[in-house]
């Protein structure tokens, strides 16, 4: 049995879950709503205040089906009640981020500023160095954040670019001259 596909998934006060025809879950909250159409094979039950993942047989495509399942319900069910953030820190002389509106700019050594638009649903902040997306959908979140982590990721020498805040960069010493 899949232990994280076993255990149920605690629905907190406020947050409604309704289950529809060929497993399509939509979870409402205090902070959205958010859907998502699951694999049919899999039985969602929701009894009282909790929801239970089950499998109909052993196969390994169940098994692996079972965990991603449960897992993705209760991720939405954090995001409408939480939401989740990601931070990213942009580190060199001269780089820098600043917003304005929907707009994020990023100065980031090139000729040109690399302008984002926040996707919709999704909020970013700016405050110093640091960039903070916000969002109900963990996987909106995560999106956008290696996104702008791939404008200029970080290089191993001086570690200039922008990296995620909880990121180690695995550094590289530089050349050595001759005497």
């Amino acid at each position: 049995m899949s232990r994280i596909g076993r255990m149920p998934i605690a629905v907190p006060a406020g947050v409604t879950v309704d289950i529809a025809e060929k497993n399509h879950v939509t979870v409402k909250g205090p902070k959205g709503t958010l859907e998502r159409t699951l694999p049919e094979e899999m039985e969602i039950k929701l009894e009282g205040s909790e929801v239970t993942v089950t499998r109909p047989n052993d196969l390994k495509k169940m098994k692996s089906l079972h965990g991603l399942t449960r897992t993705l319900i209760n991720n939405m069910v954090i995001g409408v009640t939480e939401g989740y953030t990601k931070e990213l820190e942009v580190n060199g002389v001269g780089y820098r981020a600043s917003k304005s509106g929907k707009d994020l700019t990023l100065n980031l050594g090139f000729s040109h500023p690399v302008v984002m638009t926040d996707p919709e649903g999704l909020e970013s902040k700016v405050e110093g160095n640091k960039i903070i997306i916000s969002g109900i959908d963990k996987e909106k979140v995560g999106q956008f954040a290696a996104e702008i982590r791939d404008k200029r990721r970080p290089e191993p020498y001086k570690g200039k670019g922008i990296k995620y805040v909880d990121e180690v960069i695995r550094r590289k010493v530089g050349k050595t001259g001759k005497k």
